[in-house]
């Protein structure tokens, strides 16, 4: 066990109230731009959240009328996430090189771990072949080559994105009047990316231009 499963394994209770100052303004945001971004998912959709941890995200997508399905390798958090979200979603472990769902899914999502996929076009490609819809996760653009990421998402036969600043902070509660407007800066275009510069993230949604109308 490498010493960030052995984090993830002692820190799996509570993970969600620890890692985020607001986690319901930060996950509520990113489960609205899992919906929106890109092709629209609707209700019923079946979204497969790969490293999962213990299933904030997927709180929040059940609510918005979406079947879950969440997928880690660490077992405490997968028993974490199955005490949080009881028989509203499905939870299992596995690994996000090798996990394939059952059948085809509407959406994949991975979130603050696609640095942890062996060949990250292999990987694309692999989600690809059982998502009918879109493939959502988050790519900081000061670590990653933006372009090269795309280029990947090609290959994979992903040929549309749409990608989209995402700003709450992890690790500081904003003053909710103060948290609308820096969400707001989202679309801002050259604020955005000047914000981009120094810190946020970035959220991609990908998708075949013969997908499937999942909206």
């Amino acid at each position: 066990m490498s010493a960030k499963q052995e984090q993830y394994r002692r820190k799996a209770v509570g993970w969600s109230d620890l890692e985020y100052a607001d986690g319901a303004t930060y996950l509520d945001h990113r489960a609205d731009l899992v919906v929106r971004l890109g092709p629209p998912l609707r209700a019923g959709d079946e979204v497969l959240d790969l490293a999962c941890g213990d299933g904030g995200l997927g709180a929040f997508l059940v609510r918005r009328g979406l079947r879950y399905r969440g997928v880690d390798v660490t077992p405490e958090m997968v028993a974490e996430a199955r005490r949080r979200l009881g028989d509203e979603a499905v939870v299992e472990v596995g690994d996000i090189d090798t996990y394939v769902p059952p059948g085809p899914v509407a959406a994949t999502t991975v979130f603050r771990a696609i640095y942890y996929a062996r060949d990250r076009r292999t990987f694309f490609s692999r989600v690809a072949g059982f998502t009918t819809g879109k493939l959502v996760f988050d790519l900081n653009p000061r670590q990653y080559d933006v372009d090269g990421v795309l280029a990947d998402l090609r290959a994979a036969g992903l040929d549309r994105t749409e990608l989209r600043p995402f700003f709450v902070p992890q690790r500081i509660s904003l003053p909710r009047p103060a948290g609308a407007a820096l969400r707001g800066l989202e679309r801002s275009g050259p604020i955005a990316r000047l914000l981009l510069r120094r810190r946020f993230t970035l959220l991609v949604a990908a998708w075949r231009s013969d997908a499937r109308d999942v909206g």
